[in-house]
Formats: structure tokens, C-alpha cells, sequence
């Protein structure tokens, strides 16, 4: 035989050789999954919520205008950025026929005063003049009885003859016309006193005249105080969106044209966040959480929740789902006040923030990356049958109760034994960022499967693996 077919005889011997070899191992490697793994740690863990939202003050007010009618702006005496104080003048709308009104009441006022004056000083003069009356009556009684003396005297001086009749008629006409000025002057006394009670309503008249005036001049005084908006609280102006001249409109909820300005303050600065539905259960009040505003990068401010809303908000339109006629299957948000402890000087209302509120702290419990949960059905995971005994449980009626059973989902994670990774039902308490704490089923130093995310989702029970946790290689795009 030549030399050169030797040569290919043993080339092809040897790729034959070869080749049976590969197909060897690959056979041996059939079924083998690769897998990342990992070792359960003990590690304070701390459960957090995130929320996006905006800076607002917790107490600000939208001073509008009241006046009725459209109302043209006189004078502006704040600016943007300006503190103020509780009632103080911010500025000042056109008032003429408000300010003419109240004069004009303050005139009627004056005029109604007046009237009162003088039936109180009439009320006061018909009771001297009582008085009068009642002594004049008091004096011509006296004059009566001393006549009456004189006459009852005359009268047995004349049955014993020792006067003349002339003088005794002379005594009885004195007592009688006495007795009638007596009667006169009563009768004037009580001419006197209805007069009195006379002069005392139009008192009572002018008084009730004198109150109405009054309330009509607080009503006129209150239209015209309209006219002036003071700020109902201390704080300081963050929104001025109007200039002198302008014309401002009352009674128009979010209408630009009623909004002269906003009174912000400033001395409690909150971040108002929308938490989802998901989180929302976890939120308590007094949770701490950290505080970062889009505008000031580097910086982290510390709070604490102070509000918790209770109706959901819609996250297409922010509408309270109560109000709005979309599908109550579309996510929801619900508000959440977070008070800043120390707010800067520098921080406006409307920033941008995101705050991170703890739910829940963990000190030294044991946790594993959530990555590495995983769920399966209790069917799943039982052994399979082989042969005769596969078939007879394929032939055996259903059982619906132990078909529900094999349905049931258990939590767990994939435990390494040797070169299987069996299945093993854990129970977990708090989730954090990147792990989650397990309360049953694993043990310090438990090796775990961690990845990959696909290999955790479809890999059986007891299926054979390999252990490769070398850092993927990054590759230059």
C-alpha cells in the first residue's frame, strides 16, 4: 500500500475517533442546564416605595376676585416672591359706586342719628314736663285742703249766725273752684303722659331706623371691602399672573381671568406624590422617606408621610376614579403628603421630586435576590412516572379535587444538591431593592439558582445543572 493512503487512512481513523468522542460528551451533557447561582445572606433589609410627584406648600390660598361684576385692578402693592402678612393689603379694584354707596349710607346714618337725637330729647323734655304737672297737681291738692279747712270753718261760723252769708259763699266758691283746677290739672297730667308715649315711639322709630342703616352700611362696607383683598394667612406671593389694568372676573373656578395671586406658606413644604394601587396598602402615616428634587441634583432631603388619600386617582386623566366614566380596570394612583423636615431656603413650589418612603425595616434576616423566586404548579412538581405506571395514571379516571391540587401555585427557589437544583417552597416576608427576606425554607449559606431569568422560569424539578457564575463578557457595539 502507498504511503499516501496510509496517511488518509489515518486521518479519517483519527476524525472518526474524534468524532465519536464529541458525540460522547454531548451525549453525557444532554439535559445539563447552565445556571447562575447564589448563596443566601443575612442583612438588614428595608422595604421602600417609590413615588414621582411635585414640592407644594401644605397651606396655600388663590386670592381671587369677590367684587361682582368684572372689576378692573387699580393698584398692585406686593410682588412675586414678596412676604406677607395675615391681613395685609395686597392690592386694590376699581370701587367707585361701592365707595359711593357707602357714603351715601353713612349720610342716612347721620340723618337717622339725628331724628333719634331729637325724639330722644323730646321723650326727655315731655318727662320734665310730667314732672311738672304732678307738683302742679301736688301744690292745687294742698290748696284744696287748706280751702276745704277754711270752708268747713265758715260753714258752722254761718249755723251760729256769727258770719254773714256773703262771706260763707265767698268760702264755698274758693273750695269749689279749687277742686275743679284739681281736676284740670290732673286731666292735663294725662294729656302730658300720651304725649309722652307718643314722643317714646317715634324714639323707638328712629333707633330701629338708626340699625337698619347701620346693617345696610355693613352690607355696602362689606361689597366695598371686596374691592380690597388681604391675605388670609403669612406667606409669601408665588404666583402674580396679572398686571395694574387688567380686568379680573369672581366666580370662575380655575379661570385665569379670576386668579389675581397665590399666598404660599412657606413654613411647611411637602412633596405631594401619586403611589400605585400595588404600594399604597404599605404606606402608613409617620413613615420616614428621602426626598429628591430633578432641579437640586446631589441632594436628598429627609420627611415623613402626613397624609394618606383615600380616593384612587386615575392615572390618564388624574381624575378621582369616583368621577370619571373610564373603566375601573385602568391603573390607579392614590395621593401621598411627605412633609419635608428641614425644606431650603431655595426650593419652590412645582419642582419636580421623588421621594422613597420605607414601609418596613429588617435587621439580620436572611434574604435572597428576588430575581430568584420563581412559582410553579404543585403538579409540576411531582416525579414523573415512567412506563406501565405512566400509562396507568394516564388511563385512571380524573380526580377533580387532585386535579385542582395539581393546579395549586407555590412560591419557591430553585436549592443546588449536588448537579440537580430541586424546587423548595419558601415563605418570604419584606421585599427590598434588589432582595427579598425569606421567613421559611432556607438556611444561611444555601446555594440558590439566580439566573438566568429565563432558565428560572422554565427549568423542572430536579433538572440536571451547571454551575457557571462568570460575568458575561461585555462586547464593543
Amino acid at each position: 500500500m502507498k504511503t499516501k493512503w496510509k496517511i488518509l487512512i489515518i486521518v479519517v481513523l483519527l476524525v472518526t475517533i474524534a468524532g465519536g468522542v464529541f458525540a460522547s460528551i454531548q451525549y453525557k451533557k444532554r439535559g445539563i442546564i447552565t445556571v447562575q447561582t447564589g448563596k443566601t445572606v443575612r442583612q438588614d433589609l428595608a422595604a421602600i416605595v417609590t413615588a414621582s410627584g411635585e414640592i407644594k406648600p401644605r397651606n396655600y390660598v388663590n386670592i381671587g376676585a369677590n367684587a361682582l361684576g368684572p372689576r378692573q385692578i387699580t393698584e398692585i402693592l406686593v410682588k412675586e416672591g414678596d412676604v406677607v402678612k395675615r391681613g395685609q393689603l395686597l392690592a386694590k379694584l376699581e370701587a367707585v359706586q361701592s365707595q359711593a354707596d357707602v357714603t351715601a349710607q353713612r349720610a342716612a346714618i347721620s340723618s337717622a342719628d339725628a331724628e333719634s337725637s331729637a325724639s330722644e330729647a323730646a321723650v326727655k323734655a315731655a318727662d320734665e314736663n310730667l314732672n311738672t304737672l304732678q307738683a302742679s297737681i301736688d301744690r292745687a291738692k294742698s290748696e284744696v285742703e287748706r280751702s276745704r279747712l277754711a270752708f268747713e270753718r265758715a260753714e258752722l261760723l254761718f249755723k251760729e249766725e256769727l258770719i254773714a252769708r256773703q262771706e260763707f259763699d265767698l268760702r264755698k266758691a274758693e273750695y269749689d273752684g279749687l277742686q275743679a283746677g284739681v281736676r284740670e290739672a290732673q286731666a292735663r297730667l294725662v294729656q302730658a303722659r300720651a304725649q309722652r308715649q307718643q314722643y317714646a315711639a317715634q324714639l323707638g322709630a328712629s333707633q330701629k331706623r338708626v340699625t337698619q342703616s347701620q346693617a345696610g352700611l355693613a352690607r355696602l362696607a362689606d361689597v366695598l371691602e371686596k374691592h380690597y383683598p388681604y391675605s388670609p394667612l403669612n406667606g409669601v406671593v408665588t404666583n402674580l399672573p396679572v398686571r395694574v389694568g387688567e380686568t379680573v372676573v369672581p366666580g370662575i373656578q380655575n379661570s385665569a381671568a379670576s386668579l389675581i395671586m397665590t399666598i404660599a406658606d412657606m413654613s411647611l413644604i411637602t412633596a405631594e406624590v401619586k403611589v400605585d394601587e400595588t404600594d399604597i396598602v404599605n404606606v402608613k402615616l409617620d413613615q420616614t422617606a428621602d426626598i429628591t428634587v430633578d432641579a437640586m441634583p446631589n441632594r436628598t432631603f429627609k420627611g415623613h408621610v402626613i397624609e394618606i388619600g383615600n380616593t384612587a386617582i386615575l392615572r390618564s386623566t388624574g381624575l378621582a376614579a369616583s368621577q370619571s366614566n373610564i373603566s375601573s380596570q385602568e391603573a390607579k394612583d392614590f395621593k401621598v403628603v411627605v412633609a419635608l423636615d428641614n425644606a431650603p431656603d431655595d426650593i419652590r413650589p412645582g419642582l419636580s421630586c421623588t421621594a422613597k418612603i420605607t414601609t418596613a425595616t429588617r435587621q439580620k434576616v436572611l434574604t435572597i435576590p428576588i430575581q430568584a423566586l420563581t412559582i410553579r404548579q404543585k403538579g409540576d412538581l411531582e416525579p414523573k412516572k415512567e412506563g406501565k405506571a405512566a400509562k396507568a395514571a394516564k388511563e385512571a379516571p380524573l380526580d377533580p379535587a387532585a386535579e385542582k391540587a395539581k393546579k395549586e401555585e407555590i412560591q419557591g427557589v430553585f436549592v443546588i444538591a449536588g448537579e440537580k437544583a430541586e424546587f423548595r417552597k419558601v415563605d418570604t416576608g419584606i421585599t427590598g431593592a434588589t432582595d427579598i427576606e425569606v421567613t421559611t425554607g432556607l438556611k444561611d449559606g444555601d446555594e440558590i439558582v439566580t439566573g438566568s431569568y429565563k432558565v428560572i422560569r422554565t427549568m423542572r424539578n430536579e433538572a440536571k445543572i451547571k454551575v457557571d457564575n462568570k460575568a458575561p463578557v461585555k462586547t464593543e457595539s
